[in-house]
């Protein structure tokens, strides 16, 4: 069993809601609510990336380190594993503080928390990968190194699939270049996907799934205002990924689970292992 308390620690910070004054004239309507929750998730989202897009696009603007790609090409297949692990872990660790910050996150129970957190953290390290992908040099941004995607391949078919769809995923949400607010809202709307096998509090998740959907809708129909194709909108393309987002997370276990039983002497990282339990 996962224990709920190693990751979530105990200082878990409420999202504390703004205090009602005697007189409150009205209630805040529909978009105010939508606006205020669309500050709030995109300073969640700009406090936990551990980059920002000035330095991003900046490091794009640099010319390739050759060394550096023939190092990763070169690593062992075991270390590449254990490199990527670490680094993933690194992105985790800030999703989570992400999703501490998300209003009404950390009022559900600390069992559901968990159940959002383990389903859906790879999901969003996937989407925040998008932020990294030079889509002219096709490159990923990796650390300090700039990467083409056949430096993370190996001769393993399921870890070729992974790495493969992973691109592809990332590099088609890049191509709809989604501002920062809406990376953050998208993010929000996959973590509290209510229908995670386990959860309890169905009522409430579902009701700020609702609330952060409505949000995301209302900045994409601003800022997006022709369709991507005939009649399909950024807001409907981006829905439309998730069920992709899931097949991703499903492979990355496999491979894992895969990995896990041909190096079982290999120590992951420990916040890794909580959340990719493969225990067969």
């Amino acid at each position: 069993m996962v224990d709920s308390t190693t990751f979530l620690s105990s200082q878990q910070q409420r999202v504390s809601n703004p205090s009602e004054d005697d007189e409150v004239p009205s209630a805040p309507n529909p978009a105010q609510i939508s606006e205020l929750l669309s500050k709030t998730i995109a300073d969640a989202h700009a406090r936990t990336c551990l980059v920002s897009t000035e330095q991003i696009q900046e490091s794009f603007r640099k010319p390739q380190d050759l060394s550096r790609l023939i190092y990763y090409k070169n690593m062992a297949h075991e270390q590449l594993w254990l490199e990527c692990a670490q680094k993933l872990t690194t992105v985790i660790q800030q999703i989570i503080e992400f999703a501490k910050m998300v209003p009404g996150f950390m009022k559900l129970s600390q069992d559901d928390q968990i159940v959002l957190l383990k389903a859906g953290s790879f999901e969003l390290a996937v989407l925040r990968m998008s932020r990294y992908l030079d889509l002219q040099q096709n490159f990923v941004l990796y650390g300090d190194a700039l990467l083409p995607q056949d430096a993370f391949y190996t001769t393993d078919t399921a870890e070729m699939k992974l790495v493969s769809c992973v691109f592809e995923l990332a590099r088609s949400v890049a191509e709809l270049k989604l501002t920062e607010t809406e990376l953050a809202l998208y993010s929000a709307a996959v973590l509290l996907s209510p229908d995670r096998p386990g959860l309890k509090g169905l009522a409430e998740i579902t009701r700020l799934s609702q609330a952060v959907i409505r949000a995301l809708r209302s900045e994409l129909e601003r800022n997006h205002v022709t369709p991507i194709k005939g009649d399909v909108t950024v807001c409907d393309a981006i829905l439309a990924k998730i069920p992709q987002l899931r097949e991703i997370s499903l492979l990355h276990m496999d491979a894992l689970a895969k990995f896990k039983r041909s190096q079982p002497h290999l120590e992951f990282p420990a916040l890794h292992k909580e959340l990719f339990s493969v225990d067969s």
